[in-house]
């Protein structure tokens, strides 16, 4: 696959300061499994899907989850917006709507108007 995402040597020196110690087992590579993390969320697929490249499913999600549950990902985020860099991302955003089919004349059928 040729479009996967790979932080740079500069991207991954700015985060690894935020990256929790190491205890016992030294830990799976973290470029590789950061960036399928960013892979992963970026694209809107399930860990499932995470390309081979990026190493097991499992090993991605355990990180996201045990790293967001630690508050390491908020540090990150606080950490590189403090330092002033240059905005490359301007919004995250998760939002997602689904309504019935029927809902946008629901109004019209009960009476309701919105004027």
């Amino acid at each position: 696959m040729s479009d996967l995402y790979w932080l740079t040597d500069e991207q991954m020196a700015r985060l690894s300061p935020y990256f929790p110690k190491s205890h016992g087992r030294p830990r799976v590579d973290d470029r590789r499994v950061l960036s399928g993390i960013i892979f992963v969320n970026r694209n809107g697929l399930r860990w499932r899907d995470a390309p081979r490249e990026y190493g097991p499913h499992k090993t991605l999600y355990n990180r996201w989850k045990r790293w967001g549950v630690m508050g390491v990902f908020a540090r990150m985020m606080e950490g590189l917006s403090a330092q002033r860099a240059d905005p490359q991302t301007v919004m995250i955003d998760a939002t997602y709507l689904k309504a019935h089919r029927t809902a946008s004349s629901l109004g019209v059928k009960k009476g309701i108007s919105g004027a």
